[in-house]
């Protein structure tokens, strides 16, 4: 089964949030009460029932004073993923496209993945008890579809593909745009299967770590306690 990458290409964004309106219809995920804060992006952070977010940023334009950048903010999907490694109940797995998956009648609540992402993706829902986050539509991708957010964007900076054709696909895209675009994404943690197109330096959005990686203490974790963690688990639901 060949890797997939999901690309937001944010030289193509017009902030429309259709994503994220696409992705809460897809995903059942109801509405939340929101406050004008004087900017277009609300909420204001992800949340339980928020698992897209169209970011806002105002940066300084020169003489043209100021101008909006826009961020897509989901899950990255680590090819080395701390909450993947963190999480002691196999609620949080590597599919066979790459991406993270997360199946909430595992999940505990313990907050572990919360603690350790390094994008501040999963959020803990007090209510159920249980963290919540984006799947890249894992439902859609088995039946052979693209991402809900993907299906929706009327401009194309959303794209979904093979990992070999999609780099093919950056690789142009990053050609044409003459050295005035960065990809982010593709350097650490493994690799992400989103990655991102940014026409500007990835230190002006905000929330996006310039160098993440996963916590050094998660090494022994995941060689020698969640494996025995994971079989007491195991031996529990047998008995």
């Amino acid at each position: 089964m060949s890797k997939k990458i999901k690309l937001y290409d944010a030289t193509k964004c017009t902030a429309c949030r259709g994503c994220q309106l696409a992705c809460k219809q897809w995903n059942d995920l109801p509405a939340c009460q929101t406050e004008n804060r004087g900017s277009y992006q609300n909420p204001q952070s992800l949340n339980p029932n928020t698992w897209l977010l169209l970011r806002f940023d105002e940066i300084d334009a020169g003489a043209d004073g100021v101008k909006w950048i826009f961020r897509k903010d989901s899950c990255m999907h680590c090819s080395d993923a701390a909450c993947v490694k963190a999480c002691p109940s196999g609620a949080l797995t590597h599919t066979q496209y790459g991406t993270v998956a997360h199946d909430q009648k595992k999940c505990i609540g313990c907050k572990s993945c919360v603690t350790v992402c390094p994008f501040k993706v999963p959020q803990y829902d007090s209510e159920i008890e249980k963290v919540a986050k984006c799947d890249m539509c894992f439902s859609r991708l088995k039946n052979n579809l693209e991402p809900a957010c993907v299906k929706t964007c009327p401009t194309g900076a959303l794209q979904f593909d093979d990992e070999n054709k999609m780099n093919q696909v950056i690789k142009k895209r990053l050609t044409a745009l003459k050295g005035k675009a960065h990809l982010y994404g593709d350097k650490f943690v493994g690799g992400t299967h989103m990655l991102y197109i940014l026409p500007e330096q990835p230190a002006y959005y905000t929330g996006l770590p310039l160098n993440p990686k996963v916590p050094a203490s998660l090494a022994g974790w995941k060689n020698w306690l969640k494996p025995l963690n994971l079989l007491a688990l195991d031996t529990k639901e047998d008995t």
